[in-house]
């Protein structure tokens, strides 16, 4: 299987058309790009957020044009130290456009059916998804494409059913 790199996958935000929604389902990610912030932010530094810059452009870009991008964090609570970084740092996302929402973990509905054994996805224009692959460590590997109508529908049916239970970022206040 071919994957997608993270700036691949990230590219797909300039082309959808309607909605890109991302569902997180991990307790702590492993990027390169992140590892100086969060130890600085675990340090009590002072961030400029550079290294956020593109990904916020990106959103900046696409919700001008009307379009939205949306994205479910499933977390454990207490928070990990990740968790508690992303959280404090949400608000940047938001003021680009993004809609964020958090559930807490064991507020997943008891029947929930995941797809991908319970890895991240992307949903774009429910046309297509793009499934995360992580190394043992939560590195990202890169991502694979989905166009299969059932497995699309199936990531479209639980994108709904998690966005009306989620919290927004505003109301969220973790244990």
């Amino acid at each position: 299987m071919k994957l997608m790199t993270p700036e691949e996958r990230d590219e797909l935000l300039g082309t959808f058309k309607r909605d890109a929604f991302h569902l997180e389902l991990k307790d702590s990610y492993g990027a390169a790009y992140e590892d100086a912030p969060l130890s600085r932010w675990l340090r009590g530094e002072p961030n400029d957020f550079t290294w956020l810059q593109p990904w916020l452009e990106r959103v900046r870009h696409a919700t001008r044009f009307g379009r939205t991008v949306r994205r479910v964090r499933v977390v454990s609570e207490p928070l990990t130290e990740y968790i508690r970084w992303e959280h404090s740092v949400t608000p940047l996302n938001q003021e680009a456009g993004e809609d964020i929402r958090w559930l807490s973990r064991w507020l997943l509905p008891e029947d929930i059916v995941l797809p991908f054994g319970g890895n991240d996805w992307w949903l774009f224009d429910d046309e297509l998804v793009t499934v995360g692959h992580f190394d043992d460590e939560g590195r990202v590997k890169g991502s694979e494409l989905i166009t299969d109508p059932g497995l699309v529908a199936d990531c479209g049916r639980v994108r709904d059913q998690l966005w009306t239970i989620a919290i927004p970022h505003d109301k969220y206040r973790p244990a």
